[in-house]
């Protein structure tokens, strides 16, 4: 007969990071917790606050071996879109990781009675453990997908792993008179926002501050890195990447217009293989993208293969549902006015607008 199962008891409260034992034993959590990823970690909320303004908080649940559960959180902060508790912010990732046998609903009412009490409406958890059953949630697998597939154990298999459509247009940008570094000092960092910015001006996207590009430099050390292609002296595309577990994530990238026709972008992807397989990763990490989008196939031609993620949101009771989605309907006429806008303007104004998009 098998023994009735009893959920680990706990109580819930906020942590304080500011704290060195605090922070070493939730830094304990997720080196042993298989799920866990770079936007779990604290130097990633943290970096959010710093560059961002919009404040970090971690909610625990504890038992008597210690942390059971765990849910870091941004309290993201819009003048557009309202206000937002994400887990984590302007992370793909970061939900809530709980051990065996923890019951996690307790954490997610702690979670519902935060956003309360910080007047958000609106809670947004980006993978991990998902209420199913909990009223005012709502779950979503259909919105974005992952791209993730192992790296080869040398250049030449890496290109020859590439499909040959996609394959034809690397070969193309190795033949240009293109120059790549890697690096994590200033003049790197200037030459990547400046690659970014104009990138997602074209895009109709608004940048983010330049703080948090840096700040998620200083945190991560070692652990980031950006790898920039230029033709001549000019930067034509660049790519700020995240390290975690074996894994190399490009996570802001981008191309200027010049990009397209110098094939920079497809030399700067194969570029960071390379290098990441040279750091000793084995994964490389697309991130994710919308279902359906022109990055979603632009993966897949790399020979990625998608894999839908999991998404939950809180509406708090009487309120609208957020819609922060660029690509609805609603917000298609403010896209298409910003990819008009003066590169100069855009990224004046952007961040203010872009540091509440969470």
């Amino acid at each position: 007969m098998n023994a009735p199962f009893h959920p680990v008891a706990q109580r819930v409260r906020l942590a304080d990071l500011s704290q060195a034992d605090e922070r070493h034993r939730y830094a304990a959590f997720l080196a042993a917790h298989p799920q866990a990823t770079a936007f779990h970690a604290p130097e990633w909320i943290e970096a959010v606050a710093h560059g961002t303004g919009n404040r970090a908080h971690l909610l625990l649940a504890e038992g008597r071996a210690g942390i059971a559960a765990a849910l870091p959180l941004n309290e993201i902060h819009s003048p557009v879109f309202g206000r937002l508790l994400a887990s984590t912010g302007f992370g793909v990732d970061g939900g809530l990781l709980a051990g065996e046998g923890v019951d996690a609903e307790p954490l997610f009412a702690a979670a519902e009675e935060l956003a309360l009490r910080l007047s958000c409406p609106a809670i947004e958890l980006r993978g991990g453990l998902l209420p199913t059953t909990r009223a005012g949630w709502r779950e979503r697998r259909d919105a974005h997908c992952g791209f993730v597939a192992p790296l080869a154990d040398s250049d030449e298999a890496q290109l020859l792993a590439i499909p040959r459509k996609q394959r034809a247009e690397v070969r193309k940008g190795l033949d240009e008179q293109l120059t790549v570094s890697v690096g994590r000092e200033q003049a790197d960092r200037a030459a990547h926002y400046a690659v970014y910015a104009h990138s997602v001006r074209n895009l109709g996207t608004p940048v983010f501050p330049r703080a948090l590009f840096g700040a998620v430099m200083d945190r991560f050390g070692e652990q980031a890195d950006i790898l920039a292609v230029r033709h001549g002296e000019e930067p034509v595309a660049s790519v700020l990447s995240l390290y975690h577990r074996g894994a190399v994530m490009p996570y802001w990238g981008g191309g200027t217009r010049a990009a397209r026709g110098l094939r920079a972008n497809d030399r700067m992807y194969f570029e960071l293989m390379l290098h990441a397989r040279r750091r000793g990763c084995d994964r490389f990490d697309f991130g994710r993208s919308k279902t359906g989008s022109g990055a979603f196939h632009f993966k897949r031609n790399w020979g990625f293969t998608p894999e839908p993620l999991a998404y939950a949101q809180w509406t708090a009771p009487g309120q609208p549902v957020r819609d922060a989605d660029p690509t609805s309907a609603k917000h298609a006429a403010v896209i298409a006015a910003w990819q008009r806008l003066p590169l100069a303007l855009a990224n004046r104004i952007g961040p203010l607008i872009a540091r509440g998009l969470g």
